[in-house]
């Protein structure tokens, strides 16, 4: 609400709180209408994603760990190497050897490289809408990435522990997510609305209302009468100095014939 003494900004939480419970069917409305909107959108506008992994072992049966400095060698070389399976050379062969329809950098996009916490493997996934190809992407990026290791480092190249498989459930998009975050969005919008509404509404409806803005003491309320509504007692008093002067105007004849 607005306090016109210093024209401040004042907002009454009780009052949007039951604002809130008044109109609660409509919140309910807009979250079933932007659940159902998002869902719809994400089963038929979104097209799905598959994810096939393979697994690395970054050292070769030459190397050996036999310090704290040779470990800590062993980690960087894994930082090293999830650099180098993302480096151009090996996407575009990978691109070449599959005859993939995209740029490296696009092909880049699909591939997640990770490395789980104190271990020298690294885990390499490829995402496509096709099954067979995120196979296919997975399987090539990690054989090749192993030949290039061995031709920089000059070494036996790491071994493969695990190829990918064809995946057979769906890793995105997730309608559930898609229809919850959906139905927050409408239910945020139109709590929004009705916090702005009340915010904007300067009009004066309690008799708090004339203390706290007009700095008036209320001497004497009407109360509401039993199935009328507020409007309904505005109403008929707009409407009452109009039926006195249209009764006044229809006993005055009456008068004159009497005489």
């Amino acid at each position: 609400m607005r306090n016109g003494r210093d024209d401040v900004i004042e907002i009454d939480l009780l009052q949007i709180l039951l604002e809130f419970k008044k109109r609660i069917w409509i919140i309910l409305a807009a979250m079933i209408l932007g659940g159902g909107l998002a869902g719809a959108y994400s089963v038929f506008a979104l097209t799905p994603q598959y994810t096939s992994s393979a697994m690395v072992y970054i050292l070769s049966k030459e190397t050996t760990l036999t310090s704290l400095a040779d470990l800590q060698i062993g980690s960087q070389l894994t930082l090293d190497y999830k650099v180098i399976v993302t480096s151009r050379p090996v996407l575009q062969d990978v691109i070449h050897n599959l005859g993939l329809d995209m740029t490296y950098r696009q092909l880049a996009g699909r591939l997640k490289i990770d490395n789980p916490t104190n271990t020298r493997i690294l885990t390499i996934a490829a995402t496509d809408p096709d099954p067979e190809t995120a196979k296919k992407i997975v399987d090539e990026v990690a054989s090749r990435s192993a030949d290039y290791i061995a031709d920089i480092m000059e070494m036996a190249p790491p071994k493969i522990i695990e190829t990918g498989e064809v995946p057979t459930e769906k890793t995105s998009p997730s309608n559930t997510k898609n229809a919850m975050i959906g139905a927050l969005a409408g239910m945020v919008l139109v709590c929004g609305l009705i916090t702005l509404e009340v915010i904007m509404n300067d009009s004066v409806r309690t008799e708090e209302d004339v203390v706290r803005y007009l700095e008036l003491s209320v001497l004497a309320a009407v109360p509401v009468r039993e199935n009328e509504t507020a409007e309904d007692k505005e109403a008929m008093a707009k409407n009452k100095p109009a039926s006195s002067d249209q009764h006044g105007k229809n006993r005055a004849p009456e008068k004159r014939r009497k005489s």
